[in-house]
């Protein structure tokens, strides 16, 4: 899973579902010490910025998720990319059981997130993003950008 991988929501009825892509999320990148950065978001043309989960308010960010799908969404979120900035990777890949079944995990430092993943083949990965004591899973697709 080392490297870079570009994301896309797989639409469920999820609140998330399009407020991502709308903010301009690009994917995920993974680290060979085993850490990520969660959050890859576009700024302008060619540049990615990390950002740090810790500072997304995921109570209000569920209860109030059309507003994350509008353009001025989007347009603000692309002017706080320099405050919500990652410093460093923001979360941890380990092996945890989803579903009855092994699988490799992406376990977020400082919010209650966890995203499974399993392989679709060399180049792409499906996974699923649960929120503790949220029933409902966010579904996403990871396509690989650059090798390992």
């Amino acid at each position: 899973m080392v490297g870079l991988w570009n994301g896309r929501g797989i639409p469920t009825g999820h609140p998330f579902d399009g407020v991502l892509e709308n903010l301009g999320w690009f994917g995920k990148r993974f680290t060979p010490d085993l850490r990520a950065d969660a959050l890859l978001f576009r700024s302008g043309d060619r540049r990615l910025v990390a950002v740090d989960p810790k500072w997304i308010p995921l109570r209000l960010a569920l209860r109030f998720h059309e507003v994350g799908r509008i353009r001025m969404a989007s347009n603000l979120f692309s002017y706080l990319h320099r405050r919500l900035r990652a410093r460093a990777p923001v979360a941890s890949l380990k092996t945890m059981v989803f579903g009855g079944v092994e699988s490799a995990a992406m376990v977020y430092d400082y919010q209650p997130i966890v995203d499974y993943f399993r392989r679709i083949d060399a180049d792409r990965i499906m996974g699923a993003m649960t929120i503790r004591n949220h029933e409902r899973i966010y579904f996403f697709e990871l396509q690989r950008v650059d090798g390992p």
